[in-house]
C-alpha cells in the first residue's frame, strides 16, 4: 500500500502544482496590468505595482487551493486511468474503500498547508500589501463614513458609551481625522473630542495632536451649566481600544487571521456592535481549508469513467467547470447569508458540504452500480 500512496501522491501533487503555478501566472499578470495603469501617481511605479502583484499571490494561493486540488488530481487520476495503472491497482486490490481512504492523508496535508497559507502567511502578505499601496495612495481605504469603534468607560456618575471615528489612516498607523464622543448612561452627550491626528500607543493610551475638546457638563463659579470648549496642542487620551483593535477596524478583512477574527468578533459582541460579517469571515477561515478534502473525493470518481467517457482533456474541464461552479456557490452564499443574516457557519460550510455529497453520490454510483 506504500508504494500505492507514493505513486498517487506523486502523481496528484506534480499535477497540483502545475496547475497552482499556472493560475498564480495568470492572476500575477492579471493584477501587474491592472497596477500599471495605476503608475506614476504620486510616485507609484510599475516597480510597486509588481512588487504589490506578488504579495498578493499568496492570498491568490489560499482561494485557488482547493480548485487547484480539484483540477490537479482529475488529471493526475484521469492519466492513470487513461494508461490502465489505474485499472491495474483495482484489480490488485486498491477497493473504493481502500482508494478514499489513501486519498485521505493527501487530503489532509492539503488542508494543513492551505490553513497555514491563509492564517499565516496570506494575512502577513496581505497586510504588507496594503501598507504599500496606502503609502502612495494617502492612507487605507476605508468607507465614505471612515471607521467607527466603540467603547466603554467607568465613570462616577456611571457607564459611559464611547464613539470612535477615523476618517483615514496611513500606513505608518497614524490616524487622521479622530472624532471622539462620549455619551451618558441615558444617552445624552456629554463630550466631543476633535483631532487632525493620533497614534495609538502602549497600554491603548491615545496620543492626540491639533485637539479640540468641547464639555456639555462644564459648570460655571456660580454652579450653572455651560458649555466648555478648549482647544489644546496634544491630549493623552486612555482607552481600551489598542492598536490592534484599531488596525482590525481600519484594515481589510484579508489581513486578520482567525485568531485575530475571534478576539475582534468579542470585542465587537462587548460593545453590542453588529459582527455578522467578521463573523462569516472567521467561520470561512476555519471551514475553507476542508474543501481540498471535499475536492479529493470529488476527483476520485474521475478516475472510474472509462476511456469511452472522454479523454483526460474533457475530464479536465469538467473539473475546471465543477471548480468554477464551487467558488460561484461560495461567494454567492456569503453575500446571501450576509444579507438575509443567517446563521454564519452554516452559510461557510454549506459549499463544501453540498460538493462532499455530491463526490458520495458519483463515488457510489460509478463504483457500485456501473
Amino acid at each position: 500500500m506504500r508504494t500505492v500512496r507514493r505513486l498517487l501522491y506523486t502523481e496528484i501533487v506534480k499535477a497540483v502544482t502545475f496547475v497552482a503555478v499556472g493560475f498564480l501566472s495568470l492572476f500575477f499578470f492579471f493584477d501587474f496590468v491592472s497596477e500599471l495603469a495605476k503608475a506614476n501617481e504620486a510616485g507609484y511605479t510599475p516597480v510597486h505595482g509588481a512588487l504589490y502583484s506578488l504579495l498578493q499571490l499568496p492570498d491568490h494561493l489560499y482561494e485557488l487551493a482547493p480548485i487547484a486540488v480539484l483540477i490537479g488530481a482529475i488529471y493526475a487520476l484521469a492519466s492513470l486511468s487513461q494508461s490502465s495503472e489505474f485499472t491495474i491497482l483495482r484489480t490488485s486490490g486498491l477497493g473504493p474503500a481502500r482508494a478514499l481512504a489513501a486519498l485521505a492523508g493527501l487530503g489532509i496535508a492539503f488542508t494543513l498547508f492551505t490553513f497555514v497559507l491563509g492564517d499565516y502567511i496570506s494575512p502577513i502578505t496581505e497586510r504588507q500589501a496594503a501598507a504599500l499601496k496606502a503609502t502612495y495612495r494617502g492612507g487605507f481605504k476605508l468607507d465614505r463614513a471612515g471607521a467607527w469603534l466603540k467603547d466603554r468607560r467607568a465613570t462616577p456618575e456611571g457607564m459611559h458609551s464611547v464613539s470612535v471615528n477615523v476618517a483615514t489612516a496611513s500606513a505608518r498607523g497614524e490616524l487622521k481625522g479622530v472624532r471622539i464622543f462620549e455619551f451618558d448612561a441615558d444617552g445624552g452627550l456629554v463630550s466631543r473630542i476633535e483631532a487632525e491626528s493620533g497614534r495609538v500607543g502602549k497600554e491603548a493610551t491615545w496620543h492626540l495632536t491639533g485637539v479640540r475638546v468641547t464639555d456639555w457638563t462644564a459648570k460655571t463659579a456660580d454652579g450653572l451649566p455651560e458649555v466648555k470648549d478648549e482647544t489644546l496642542a496634544t491630549l493623552d487620551w486612555s482607552s481600551s481600544l489598542t492598536a490592534g483593535v484599531v488596525a482590525a477596524a481600519v484594515m481589510p478583512l484579508g489581513t486578520m487571521s482567525t485568531f485575530d477574527l475571534f478576539r475582534y468578533i468579542g470585542h465587537l459582541a462587548e460593545n453590542g456592535q453588529a459582527s455578522q460579517r467578521h463573523e462569516l469571515q472567521f467561520w470561512k477561515r476555519a471551514l475553507y481549508p476542508f474543501a481540498c478534502i471535499v475536492m479529493l473525493s470529488l476527483a476520485l470518481p474521475f478516475a472510474y469513467l472509462h476511456a469511452r467517457a472522454g479523454g483526460v482533456s474533457l475530464k479536465v474541464f469538467g473539473g475546471i467547470m465543477l471548480g468554477i461552479s464551487f467558488v460561484l456557490l461560495n461567494n454567492v452564499a456569503s453575500h446571501i447569508g450576509l444579507l438575509s443574516n443567517w446563521t454564519p457557519w452554516l452559510v461557510a460550510s454549506a459549499p463544501s458540504a453540498l460538493y462532499l455529497l455530491l463526490a458520495m453520490f458519483a463515488f457510489s454510483w460509478l463504483v457500485r452500480y456501473r
